[in-house]
């Protein structure tokens, strides 16, 4: 698939620079039709009989190889989660955390990581490394963990300022298990989710799939209790509620995913193109070299697909005025900081039109 071919499955690039794929990504033609046509056949067909629990099991099995092969991780070890903040609090409260043990975390996480160690009974430290330039962080990070350290939780890209945070390395140099919050690494950058213990990721942001659909890798699921089982993480069970969990990671899925957006998550997942890691980081990185020529950059070179500047005035404001001139980006709030999200479809025709409105 060429560039030109894989650009033109997105009907949105026709009308506006679209660089906010770090909320949600544009959706192919594909896609939307693959939901279009899931919902007629429900229409049509219902919901209730065995062809219908059949596709919907074979779409389930589908999806789940597909999310695991996007993040480099096994089948087995991949669950279906309906968000980054769901795969979280599956971890948070499967470990079984005290009042007594530590958990280290940054000062540049999303409440979807935050709500779910706020959630937990643990006590929570919190690394100041949000602004400080990326090779600093793995020290002051690994500084901040203790004797009751239980556990690192934090993103593999900081949603704010569009840093990587060294997960691979801090797993590495302390031994403490590291739960990573991969809602801007997913689909962004290339990705080893086996590197860490546990790994939460969302699918409608650069994955460019439907709403409430997610993944969660889990390294060992012998060590991660299920604390909110749904009828799909058992293969056989008693009158008591005793029940066999089933294989691997399978038995932390958390929902019943509706069909039509299984259908949509495996089209979408089928028009990545090989060459998109490379392509996305090229243009970050002529996205901050444009940038830079007028505005503070807060991001650092050689990161990932987000581009953060500080700018003056009320943030929010702008990004309603950039909207209405069809250019798509979001603010930080409270920061005075807009972030850019730039994927492998970003041309020099939406940078442009970026700083043009600007």
């Amino acid at each position: 698939m060429t560039w030109d071919e894989a650009r033109a499955q997105f009907p949105v690039f026709e009308s506006y620079a679209y660089l906010n794929a770090g909320t949600n990504g544009p959706i192919a033609r594909a896609t939307a039709e693959a939901m279009a046509e899931q919902e007629r056949l429900d229409l049509e067909r219902g919901r209730g009989g065995p062809a219908y629990f059949e596709r919907a099991l074979e779409l389930r099995d589908e999806v789940r190889a597909k999310l695991a092969a996007a993040v480099g991780a096994p089948t087995e070890l991949t669950s279906l989660a309906t968000s980054t903040t769901n795969g979280c609090n599956i971890v948070l409260a499967g470990l079984g955390l005290g009042p007594d043990d530590e958990v280290v975390t940054t000062d540049g996480e999303h409440f979807g990581l935050l709500g779910a160690l706020a959630a937990s009974p643990a006590q929570v430290r919190v690394a100041a490394v949000r602004e400080l330039p990326p090779e600093e962080s793995l020290h002051v990070l690994a500084r901040e963990a203790t004797a009751k350290t239980k556990l690192f939780a934090l993103s593999h890209v900081c949603w704010m300022t569009g840093n990587r945070f060294p997960v691979e390395e801090l797993r590495e140099a302390t031994g403490v298990p590291v739960l990573v919050d991969g809602a801007q690494s997913a689909g962004a950058i290339e990705v080893d989710a086996t590197a860490v213990d546990f790994y939460a990721f969302s699918c409608q942001k650069w994955l460019c799939g439907p709403d409430a659909t997610g993944g969660l890798v889990v390294g060992d699921p012998e060590q991660l209790r299920v604390t909110a089982p749904s009828y799909l993480s058992q293969q056989a069970y008693e009158p008591t509620g005793e029940y066999t969990p089933r294989e691997g990671a399978a038995r932390y899925d958390s929902n019943w995913t509706a069909v039509p957006s299984l259908a949509g998550l495996s089209a979408a997942l089928d028009a990545a193109p090989e060459w998109r890691f490379e392509r996305a980081a090229e243009a970050a990185s002529r996205c901050r070299e444009l940038l830079a020529e007028r505005f503070d950059v807060v991001t650092a070179p050689g990161q990932g697909t987000l581009v953060t500047v500080r700018v003056e005035g009320d943030t929010a404001e702008l990004v309603r005025r950039l909207y209405g001139e069809g250019v798509v980006v979001r603010d930080i709030p409270g920061l005075g900081w807009i972030r850019v999200s730039c994927g492998w479809w970003t041309t020099e025709e939406d940078l442009a039109r970026l700083l043009s409105a600007l």
